[in-house]
């Protein structure tokens, strides 16, 4: 109230004073140390009585308090006082309430700031669809989609799309220099750096995607923007040295380093120079650094030096805009022709421009793309054989442990089927020696005879599945049981026998004799050892035993011996690729031939594919060898065509 009836009564005195020409136009009420004046002109200050409490520096103006409000602006001073001396007492009175709870109240301050924080955290990180990355306690850049927080709320804004940045540094790579057009985004990029990781090490969400990482570093070194000072006597160069001298001096592995058109502000071929060499100094500290800068050595340097690599922010040609995506791995082009052909400059000058430098200078941008483009390729193909070399390491070891593996349960299986063979041979003589003893019991009783001879064919049967583990191995003592299935052949090899029971014989290119216990036709059913099989004539000769006095004894002794250590070395199986065609057919003779003598029906040559020649010269040779049953291809998955599988006639 006591305001507002001294403002009633001021706007009264200054229309006056309006009116008598005291006050210049536009003038109105102001105020000096709290009181209410009017500022008259100086040469109309006795024209208005009141107390003069202030004037203007150039002394045309005097500020009056006219004496008609001086008691009102007394009483409202004092009113002043009056409330302020009430407020002092609220709060002394405040403060002895509150005084016993002053502890508590100043951990809840603390943690009211802490929420406050949090809160204004969240705030922030839902405006920017922010959150929390992995995070390494290690020195490492691993960014995806990472934008620059104050751009993005910017294009918000207006509606425009902000192009996230990605980027990798910390393991192959620990430096990265951009280049590329002017106002492309090279700065921006080395702001969104250093401000998302400092956000980050303060506990704030960043704006990057959540599979980025992030490291942590113990020094973030900056030079961004101009810091030349009058003052101080530094240049812009000047400046920008200074913070090179301290980023050398104590830049280490943990330290994150980010340097803004690094070497610019002098000569451009000795800056340029002096700037790659802080480049190595750095590279030595195993920093993580990244650089913006148009300097062609620089650019150069990245693409020779270890650990150093380019980036370029892209440029569209085609509209000459800016596209500002950062691309790892290749240099970027200033395109300051393209940029002041855009912006207007007369063609005649960039024309001259073009003839000063000179047309290599200008392609070398192309050719530095070029040459990089073809060291990411060669890089790849190494990286492709260092990891088949690792795969075929592995293989080898593998193959090695099981090698070992193989030939040790070859070993076992070998022990234990010569136990097995021995003792099924024991048992097979004993039961031979017994039918032979019936049979000269029964004599004349033929019907008991041949009820022997079926039990003991079914016991040797039995007994040498066991031993081969093929059920497909038979063993014949009977005259019928040696004809073949086939008719058409059957009729072929009806010829007069040249053999005769009781013979000594031994088969062609072998050395272990047999007894012929019978002929059918072109064929013979021979005893070598204990192992009965019928054998075609022409695959005999007679040996210089003659026929033996007691044809009904069976072979023994020292030919059982050799025969049981055939049996168990025989391999049904031969490699004759890279022989020619006479050595190939020499070892499938010799393996056909252990294949007879041991009794094995089934046996397999690896010729390989090749042009087909060697498999058409041995599937001729089989063809025409009569005790061939049938051959065929291998399976696919075990060799296929390469391999020829020979099932021999019983």
């Amino acid at each position: 109230q006591k305001q507002a009836q001294i403002a009633r009564a001021m706007q009264g005195i200054l229309r006056k004073a309006h009116g008598e020409g005291w006050i210049d136009e536009g003038e109105g009420i102001t105020f000096r140390d709290g009181r209410m004046v009017l500022p008259v002109r100086a040469t109309h200050k006795r024209s208005l009585r009141g107390i003069v409490l202030d004037a203007s520096s150039t002394g045309k103006t005097v500020f009056i308090e006219p004496a008609e409000i001086v008691d009102l602006n007394n009483e409202l001073r004092e009113l002043e006082y009056e409330e302020k001396r009430e407020i002092i007492r609220i709060l002394a009175e405040f403060t002895d309430f509150i005084r016993p709870y002053a502890q508590e109240l100043i951990i809840i301050n603390e943690r009211l700031g802490y929420f406050d924080f949090i809160r204004s955290k969240a705030r922030l990180a839902i405006k920017l669809k922010a959150g929390i990355p992995v995070v390494r306690d290690e020195p490492a850049i691993e960014w995806r989609d990472a934008v620059h927080p104050l751009l993005y709320l910017i294009n918000l804004k207006e509606n425009r799309e902000t192009v996230p940045l990605t980027i990798r540094l910390g393991d192959k790579y620990r430096i990265l220099i951009i280049s590329g057009p002017n106002a492309g985004g090279k700065s921006v990029c080395l702001k969104t750096t250093g401000l998302l990781q400092y956000m980050l090490q303060c506990g704030i969400p960043v704006s990057a995607s959540p599979n980025s990482v992030f490291g942590i570093f113990r020094d973030i070194f900056l030079d961004i923007g101009d810091e030349q000072s009058i003052e101080n006597d530094l240049s812009t160069y000047s400046s920008h040295l200074m913070h090179m001298k301290f980023f050398v001096r104590h830049a280490g592995k943990r330290s994150l380093v980010l340097i803004d058109e690094l070497g610019a502000g002098t000569e451009p071929s000795l800056g340029g120079a002096i700037a790659e060499a802080i480049l190595e100094k750095l590279r030595q500290s195993g920093c993580i650094c990244v650089a913006t800068t148009h300097y062609t050595n620089l650019k150069h340097y990245a693409a020779s030096a270890e650990g150093v690599i380019n980036g370029a922010m892209l440029f569209d040609s085609g509209r000459m805009v800016p596209l500002y995506k950062l691309e790892i791995g290749k240099p970027g082009s200033s395109y300051a022709f393209e940029i002041a052909r855009r912006i207007g400059l007369p063609e005649d000058i960039l024309s001259m421009a073009r003839q000063r430098v000179g047309s290599s200078q200008v392609d070398y941008d192309k050719h530095l793309r070029e040459v990089l483009r073809d060291k990411r390729y060669w890089e790849q193909k190494r990286e492709k054989i260092r990891q088949s070399e690792k795969k075929i390491e592995e293989t080898l070891e593998k193959y090695s442990k099981e090698l070992e593996e193989t030939r040790r349960m070859r070993k076992e299986l070998l022990a234990n089927a010569r136990q097995e063979a021995a003792r099924l041979l024991e048992g097979l003589n004993k039961r031979i020696e017994n039918a032979i003893r019936e049979i000269k019991e029964a004599q004349a009783e033929k019907e008991k005879t041949k009820i022997i001879r079926q039990e003991l064919q079914s016991f040797i049967s039995d007994s040498l599945r066991k031993l081969e583990g093929e059920d497909d191995i038979k063993i014949q003592t009977g005259g019928k049981s040696g004809q073949k299935n086939q008719s058409e052949r059957k009729a072929d090899m009806r010829e007069n026998p040249v053999f005769e029971k009781g013979d000594m014989v031994c088969l062609t290119d072998q050395d272990i004799a047999g007894e012929v216990l019978d002929v059918n036709g072109p064929n013979a059913l021979v005893a070598f050892g204990n192992m009965i099989t019928t054998v075609p004539f022409h695959r005999l000769k007679k040996s210089e035993g003659g026929k033996r006095s007691t044809p009904n004894q069976p072979v023994t002794g020292k030919t059982n011996s050799v025969w049981n250590e055939r049996f168990l070395s025989f391999v049904p199986q031969t490699d004759v690729r890279g022989m020619r065609g006479e050595e190939a057919l020499q070892e499938v003779a010799r393996l056909l031939d252990e294949a007879l003598v041991v009794g094995v029906n089934k046996v397999r040559i690896l010729h390989g594919k090749g042009n087909g020649i060697l498999r058409s010269v041995i599937r001729d040779y089989l063809q025409k060898q009569q005790f061939v049953s049938s051959f065929r291809d291998e399976h696919v998955e075990r060799g296929g065509s390469g391999i020829t599988v020979v099932t021999l006639a019983p």
